[in-house]
C-alpha cells in the first residue's frame, strides 16, 4: 500500500497539496571495504618494482620490512602504496639513468623515511646529510600520484591471482 506524504503550506492561496518524495539511499557502485582482501593485500600482494634488470639488486631489509608498512598504512586507513613501497619501485630506476630533480629529491627523502621509520643509525646518518628536509607541493603530488598507482597495481595483481586461483579450484573439483 502507497502511502503518499503531503506537504500543505497554508499562504491563503488556491493551490494543489506538494507531493513530497521519499529519498531513497542507493547503494554505492563502491564495495564496502573488505577486511579479509585488505588483510590479504597487506601481506600477500606482490611488490611491484620497476621492471629493469637491476631490480634483483634491492635489499632484502627493505623488501622484508615492505608487509609491515602496508599494515601502517592500512590501520591508518590510505589508500596508497607505503613509502617503503615506493622506494623499492624506485631504487631499480634509479640504476638505469639518471633522474630529474623532482625525483631524486623524493628517491631521497624516502630513503630518510625509510631510516626513521626503522631506526637504522648509519642509514639515518648519511640520509640527513644529503636528503631534502621537506618536499615542495610539486614533489608531494608526484610522490602521492605514484604511491596511488603503486596501491592499484599492487590490488589488480592481487585479484588476478585469486582468479586463477578460483578456476583452478573449480577444475580440480570435478575430477575429484
Amino acid at each position: 500500500m502507497n502511502t503518499i506524504k503531503m506537504v500543505q503550506l497554508d499562504f491563503g492561496f488556491e493551490c494543489e497539496p506538494i507531493q513530497a518524495k521519499e529519498k531513497t539511499l542507493k547503494p554505492n557502485k563502491k564495495p564496502s571495504n573488505d577486511f579479509v582482501f585488505n588483510f590479504m593485500d597487506c601481506l600477500t600482494s606482490p611488490i611491484i618494482v620497476f621492471k629493469s634488470a637491476w631490480q634483483d639488486i634491492i635489499p632484502k631489509d627493505l623488501l622484508n620490512n615492505v608487509k609491515l608498512s602496508r599494515l601502517l598504512c592500512s590501520m591508518q586507513q590510505e589508500e596508497m602504496a607505503s613509502l617503503t613501497e615506493a622506494l623499492a619501485y624506485m631504487m631499480p630506476r634509479t640504476y638505469e639513468a639518471p633522474m630529474p630533480t623532482e625525483w631524486v629529491n623524493i628517491y631521497t627523502w624516502l630513503g630518510l623515511q625509510y631510516a626513521r621509520q626503522f631506526k637504522n643509525t648509519d642509514q639515518l646518518n648519511a640520509m640527513k646529510e644529503i636528503a631534502p628536509k621537506k618536499l615542495s607541493e610539486y614533489e608531494v603530488g608526484l610522490l602521492n600520484k605514484l604511491r596511488r598507482w603503486i596501491y592499484d597495481k599492487r590490488r589488480k595483481a592481487l585479484k588476478d591471482k585469486l582468479k586463477v586461483a578460483e578456476k583452478s579450484e573449480k577444475k580440480m573439483l570435478p575430477e575429484n
